[in-house]
């Protein structure tokens, strides 16, 4: 019997997946390729059980789902924020793996190599 309680489990973990990534599929935006959505579903699922609202409201999936607009458009688009807010975000995607990045180039480096 050891082994059909393993299989449930096994079957319970998965459906809990699969309820958990259709979930999140919610927030997917529709400008959003499919490298960038993988990794920002990855970046809502890790955190989710940390941001749920609770019972009374309070918004707490909404500071996720914006924290995880943040990391994606550092890191797709370039965009810059806060210090403190930007420390947070990388610190929470800490060991998501994103393969073939974009490369940017800041202003501040811009303005440094026309300097020289």
């Amino acid at each position: 019997m050891v082994g059909g309680e393993a299989a449930a489990a096994v079957e319970e973990l998965i459906s809990g997946v699969r309820r958990a990534t259709d979930f999140a599929e919610q927030f997917r935006t529709y400008s959003e390729s499919e490298k960038q959505w993988k990794a920002r579903m990855e970046f809502i699922l890790r955190h989710l059980p940390d941001y749920r609202d609770p019972p009374d409201g309070g918004g707490r999936l909404d500071q996720l789902l914006s924290l995880s607009m943040v990391w994606a458009n550092h890191l797709f688009l370039g965009c810059s924020y806060n210090k403190d807010l930007l420390d947070k975000v990388m610190e929470m995607a800490d060991g998501i793996e994103v393969e073939d990045l974009p490369q940017f180039t800041t202003r501040s480096k811009l303005m440094k190599k026309h300097q020289s």
